[in-house]
């Protein structure tokens, strides 16, 4: 074993003195440790920018430090002094970059030149920038629009999304996956149906009148620390927050806030969590049926003593649809089912549910651990359920909050990145440009994949991201990855994305968020949208890493110049020299959200999105809020019979991660330090399976499609965990899913649910 790795237990609250070390040990890694700290003050500010991490809200009335342990590390890997120049490709092969860890590749520190892949020397070579947007011009035009995909992270500004959505469609092409595809697409189809809105009804404000918090497959402490603000102040003012999730986390359990001296200097805490349910991976859908049933046992109790009823009924008959049919399932529903299915007690569903029952506003919070699922959008369909039960939506303190994870990728759908034709303004596009956009849905996520393994994909655009490592089925993507005719990617650090690359390869550095974007009127500001629908300003603050980097928009720019030569209806220069300008045209595409957009950008705490489920104004086919019965609470029907021997996998993001994106190969909150090649396991399953502590395993995919999935060298570690669950890292673990093993109805990968079996003593795949 190396000598780094080691476990240990976790026994202290989220936040406090170890969050002070980690961004500390943050910013000393990146040699940024006075200038970074500076830095930070001006993170998630009006006058500073956007965190480049978790889209979070941003509060008008920010703390002095507004920012979290994961916020500050992303900020430190921006600001890095680090360099990945033109001179460093010429010592390796992209062949040798390919056997180094993820972690490796981006602590080598910012893309500083535009890069092509040369296949004599199989090295990266530097180019200018006006031959790079001539050669990819060139190659786009030689394939046809369906067969070139225009993928987006989530980390690009509204600006930039706009732009890239517009040369995408003048092209000729509805093929823009992004990252949502394979987290929270779950969330648009279930609300679309359910409520109207394709995202959340919380604000900040409904923290502060909410007197219930539910939460669901969201760990707060790792992927929106800042949250713990809110909920903090909720727990002085006596709100229960009653959370469902595998795993114990400590985020929701306990948090000591770093920004008060007091708690400090006396290792004072706040208890967080008032009711942790450790639900089985996949038992969603089965314990809020659970809460359900739990309300409509109430409610009789309080019809027969002639109390007050604990259903809204007053809400249900005048704002609903489909409560009967609901209502006779949930009845039909045996306990003893959603006790197998849940892994919890009716005896924990009903002390859970009792709280539910006698609060006014209650806010359900839900992340990944809902969406990730084959029932993902009944999952959170079975969430809307719950919350129209009692009215909690479209009050005051009530409502659905889907955490999104990066920086504005709620925002760039809002701008138009979709490849759902009927979710596009392609009329209002068609009138502002004068073309015909196409009016086919293009590829989403999965789909890209499909037609990547098929040889049928000529073009790979990425925006940002890392998306060979990102989706499922690895080995199977990076052997067709190869044979693409042409990949270009947008990026600020190198990535196995870059490595594993096509046939024409190009890495072009942008501009990061934090970084000064000069342009001709001046230093520009953008805008993103946080996972509430408000939208802020972004301003840079440090000297670009480059003089040779260019701004997302200019890249953008620079292709479609070269791409669309002959499309006078955009001033593609113009736009470029003067973002106002971008923001003056998507106000033109998208009035009743942006109308004013420029004036409006300095709001404090920014400006929302209409949103009209918050007035109780349902835009859906019936006109009314949708109560949907789930199809069964069983997990996954499509795969094989379980048997003994197989184990429920569900992959997790560490407390020094974001997304792929690695900062160190610690995990504290976990207890595990120097490594990722871990299982998380219970103590029974491992004496059960006949195997030991620190034993290394291998895990095997069990499917009938005749595809070998395996990753090996896994340490076996004792945690806490739901008997025939465990738990492993992502991308690490990606291997493992089947690209078919997804969402039904959005096809979101159901990466917290994979049927594994393990061997002993397997090296690492």
């Amino acid at each position: 074993m190396d000598k780094k790795e080691h476990f240990e237990d976790y026994h202290h609250p989220a936040g406090g003195w170890g969050s002070v070390k980690a961004v500390a040990g943050a910013l000393l890694e990146q040699n940024v440790a006075w200038h970074g700290s500076r830095v930070l003050l001006q993170q998630n500010k009006a006058d500073g920018f956007a965190c480049v991490s978790c889209s979070w809200a941003k509060p008008a009335n920010p703390h002095p430090f507004e920012f979290c342990e994961n916020g500050a590390r992303a900020t430190a890997w921006e600001i890095t002094q680090k360099r990945v120049d033109p001179a460093f490709f010429l010592t390796q092969t992209l062949s040798e970059l390919r056997q180094w860890e993820d972690h490796d590749l981006e602590a080598l520190g910012r893309i500083t030149a535009p890069m092509r892949w040369d296949s004599t020397l199989d090295k990266y070579l530097e180019i200018s920038w006006e031959q790079a947007y001539a050669e990819i011009g060139t190659a786009l035009r030689s394939c046809a629009a369906h067969s070139a995909v225009f993928y987006a992270s989530g980390r690009a500004s509204l600006e930039a999304s706009y732009m890239y959505q517009l040369m995408a469609r003048l092209y000729g092409s509805n093929n823009l996956p992004d990252s949502s595809n394979m987290c929270h697409e779950s969330t648009g189809v279930a609300l679309y149906e359910t409520i109207g809105v394709g995202v959340g009804t919380v604000s900040l404000a409904d923290f502060e009148q909410a007197d219930c918090i539910f939460f669901f497959g969201q760990n707060v402490g790792t992927n929106s620390p800042r949250m713990l603000h809110q909920l903090q102040d909720a727990r002085r003012r006596g709100v229960p927050v009653i959370t469902f999730n595998p795993l114990r986390e400590p985020g929701l359990l306990s948090f000591a806030n770093p920004q008060s001296p007091q708690e400090m200097l006396s290792a004072a805490e706040t208890r967080i969590s008032t009711q942790y349910h450790q639900v089985k991976a996949g038992g969603d859908s089965a314990a809020i049926m659970g809460l359900c049933k739990v309300l409509f046992e109430l409610d009789d109790e309080a019809r027969l003593n002639r109390a007050m009823r604990i259903l809204d009924i007053d809400f249900i008959a005048a704002h609903t649809q489909g409560f009967d049919a609901f209502e006779q399932t949930a009845r039909a529903t045996s306990w003893e089912h959603i006790e197998q299915e849940s892994g919890l007690t009716r005896g924990a569903l009903a002390a859970a549910g009792g709280e539910y029952a006698r609060a006014a506003a209650v806010i359900g919070i839900y992340g990944m651990g809902l969406t990730q699922h084959r029932h993902g959008v009944q999952n959170v369909q079975m969430l809307s359920n719950l919350l129209l039960m009692r009215g909690n939506l479209g009050k005051p303190g009530a409502g659905i909050c889907p955490v999104r994870g990066h920086s504005n990728v709620q925002g760039q759908r809002t701008v138009g990145i979709t490849e759902k034709a009927k979710l596009a303004p392609l009329d209002a596009l068609a009138s502002q440009y004068d073309f015909d956009p196409p009016r086919e849905d293009g590829l989403n996520t999965v789909k890209a994949c499909e037609q990547i393994l098929a040889g049928k994909i000529n073009a790979f655009i990425g925006l940002g991201g890392n998306f060979v490592r990102a989706v499922p089925e690895t080995v199977l993507m990076e052997a067709a990855w190869e044979k693409i005719p042409l990949t270009v990617q947008i990026a600020t650090k190198l990535n196995r994305s870059h490595l594993v690359h096509g046939e024409q390869a190009y890495l072009l550095p942008c501009l990061g968020r934090i970084e000064i974007d000069r342009q001709t009127s001046g230093a520009q500001i953008v805008s993103v949208e946080d996972s509430t629908g408000f939208m802020h300003a972004s301003r840079g603050v440090q000297e670009p890493a480059s003089e040779n980097l260019r701004s997302e928009p200019a890249i953008i720019a620079g292709i479609a110049q070269a791409l669309l030569p002959n499309h006078p209806q955009v001033d593609w220069s113009a736009w470029v020299a003067d973002y106002s300008l971008i923001r003056d045209a998507i106000a033109q595409t998208f009035p009743a959200i942006f109308h004013d957009f420029n004036a409006r950008l300095g709001t404090p705490g920014g400006f929302r999105r209409p949103l009209p489920a918050c007035q109780r104004q349902w835009n859906t086919v019936t006109g009314k809020a949708n109560f949907k019965v789930p199809s069964m609470l069983a997990e996954d029907p499509d795969m094989p019979d379980s048997g003994p021997d197989v184990l429920r996998l569900f992959t997790i993001r560490s407390d020094s991660q974001f997304n792929t994106t690695i900062y160190t190969l610690d995990d504290r909150f976990r207890g595990v330090y120097g490594t990722r090649k871990v299982l998380l396991m219970h103590a029974d399953d491992i004496a059960r399976l006949g195997l030991r502590e620190g034993e290394l395993v291998q895990a095997s995919t069990v499917a009938h499609d005749q595809v070998v999935r395996q990753v090996g060298g896994l340490r076996v570690t004792t945690h806490d965990i739901p008997p025939g669950c465990i738990a492993g890292y992502y991308p690490e673990c990606n291997p493992l899913i089947p690209l078919w093993h997804h969402a039904k109805g959005s096809q979101v990968p159901a990466a917290k649910s994979i049927p594994v079996r393990l061997s002993k003593n397997m090296a690492a795949a």
